[in-house]
């Protein structure tokens, strides 16, 4: 996988100067340029939210002395900062480079989860498969063993892209649980609040659903949930596991009772979380797939986003193979997987591929961008905080119109396109700025019932600071409204968001503005499926190319 840019972020060489400064001095032995070189590869890697180096691959940007890979590994087999027990270094099968930190927590999550996928739950039977398609007709075969397989196991994880009934049949497998015993305690999650309410919405709202950072009760650095106080349920459903780091997966575990079942869903293909160690990728390396064995369920009929969206999705999910995405080369334009199927678009399609020079943003964005913010002035300068039903309309036109960028900076990065829209009014504090402004929580807030990266909207007359509201929540669920001043440094414009702070959102129309740049297959796969009915794709020239 690759950061969102291609490019490592700012404070990734000075972590590499520091490291190689500070560790051979707390192990006592002088700095070495190669052991050297090996951090920053390292540190590079952990800026793009990945774990390791290949030694048996290409050498990677940090490495300038000649002899890579062998002068490097000849170098490790002799450091102590590669030394079992205490080196801060480990190489693993003689190629593969990590932080031993990561090293033995990845060992111990996937362990772990392996372990669980490998007992089978004390409770009630699910009926045998001979049963299953009279209980649940309307699944296909693979969906049909997907239930089944939450019977059998402690844990079940179920994949599958955007339309290929994860969540239809994630109902039946709860469904199924609760029969073979209605006592069962069951509780829904997701990494981000959007996420954990399209879930709640999508299985009938009836089933506790939260955050998986609430669920736990994240206080910043630490959990208020663990081994010594575990959470009081026998089944567990995880959405968007895709997201989901090797440090939260493991509080998660050591939270989770040992008798508890545990249905982990996602689509390998999205993007990885942000912060190291994407667990789900981790589970397609063949090791642990086969270990999975039966308790892993993958899901492949799709049942909606169909058109020319669905192709491209499809196009760009066939060139991902198992494990981290390939970074297309430097300078190419990272839709050459999918050219043909875009150059074969028709006017009529449900994606559209036009090509705009930056810096300039292109009218396409901008003009239904700015439609989109009229039409939501309209609705919330005049909004009451005790008005639901228009608040809950106003929610809904929200999730009309997503417009994604990988980047926050440059020409066509999310401070740009919030520039051109709100010019000035970006430097006075957020409480004056225009009504319907989409308003991004950039932390996690339990007290408020907020989570990183939930939307909500800003209601309210500019001319009366202490009515201002800003209203949370998705249609149909819990809205919300706190005043700004009760987010203050906590809360940002999101006109449009990066395509990473997207993840688990889904909306009628998406607009996405790919900048020049490396990019990979995964980025664009996610971006474009966040479309329910349209999507717009908005390139620089490539076609000449």
């Amino acid at each position: 996988m690759s950061s969102a840019a291609g490019q490592a972020p700012n404070w990734a060489p000075a972590l590499a100067a520091a490291l190689s400064e500070a560790l051979p001095r707390l192990h006592g032995v002088a700095p070495d340029p190669l052991i050297s070189e090996l951090i920053a590869a390292l540190s590079d890697a952990l800026a793009r939210g990945e774990l390791e180096v290949d030694l048996a691959g290409p050498a990677p940007e940090a490495i300038h002395s000649e002899g890579w890979p062998q002068a490097h590994r000849q170098r490790l087999a002799s450091s102590p900062l590669a030394a079992e027990p205490d080196g801060p270094l480990v190489l693993v099968a003689g190629q593969r480079l990590l932080w031993r930190r990561w090293q033995l927590q990845r060992q111990r999550v996937l362990t772990t989860l392996i372990a669980r996928s490998q007992w089978q739950p004390a409770a009630p039977q699910i009926p045998a498969a001979g049963s299953s398609a009279a209980l649940h007709p309307k699944l296909d075969e693979r969906q049909q063993q997907a239930v089944l397989a939450v019977g059998r196991h402690g844990l079940v994880l179920l994949e599958g892209g955007p339309g290929t009934g994860k969540t239809s049949t994630v109902a039946a497998m709860i469904a199924a649980a609760q029969a073979s015993d209605p006592s069962l305690r069951i509780h829904l999650a997701a990494p981000t609040g959007k996420a954990a309410a399209r879930l709640r919405s999508a299985t009938g709202g009836q089933l506790p659903c939260t955050t998986l950072h609430r669920l736990l009760e994240s206080r910043g650095s630490h959990y208020g949930r663990d081994r010594r106080r575990p959470l009081a349920l026998d089944l567990l459903v995880v959405d968007e596991v895709s997201m989901v780091d090797l440090e939260l997966m493991e509080a998660l575990l050591e939270a989770l009772p040992p008798s508890a079942r545990l249905v982990l869903v996602g689509d390998p293909a999205q993007l990885p979380p942000i912060a190291p160690g994407p667990v789900l990728l981790e589970l397609q390396q063949p090791p642990w797939r086969q270990r999975l064995g039966q308790a892993a369920v993958t899901l492949s009929t799709a049942y909606r986003n169909s058109g020319a969206i669905a192709a491209v999705a499809a196009a760009l999910r066939a060139s991902l193979e198992p494990g981290p995405s390939a970074v297309v080369a430097e300078g190419a334009s990272p839709i050459a997987s999918i050219q043909a199927e875009l150059a074969a678009l028709a006017p009529g399609d449900n994606l559209r591929w036009i090509e705009a020079r930056p810096p300039l943003l292109p009218p396409e964005l901008i003009a239904p961008l700015r439609l989109q913010q009229q039409r939501l002035r309209e609705l919330a300068q005049n909004c009451d905080p005790e008005d639901g039903a228009t608040q809950a309309a106003l929610l809904a036109l929200r999730d009309q119109l997503l417009v994604l960028t990988p980047v926050r900076q440059g020409p066509w990065g999310l401070e740009a396109i919030h520039s051109s829209l709100l010019g000035e009014q970006l430097r006075r504090p957020p409480v004056d700025w225009p009504a319907g402004t989409p308003l991004l929580c950039t932390r996690n807030l339990p007290d408020l019932g907020l989570a990183n990266g939930d939307v909500g909207i800003l209601i309210g007359s500019a001319a009366d600071r202490r009515q201002r509201r800003i209203v949370f929540g998705s249609p149909g669920l819990e809205i919300a409204p706190v005043h700004p001043a009760q987010l203050a440094g906590a809360v940002e414009a999101a006109l449009a968001l990066t395509v990473h702070k997207a993840q688990g959102s889904e909306a009628r129309q998406v607009i996405v503005l790919l900048p020049p740049g490396r990019s990979d297959q995964r980025l664009l796969y996610t971006a474009l499926t966040r479309a329910r009915e349209q999507a717009l794709l908005i390139t620089p020239p490539i076609r000449a190319q």
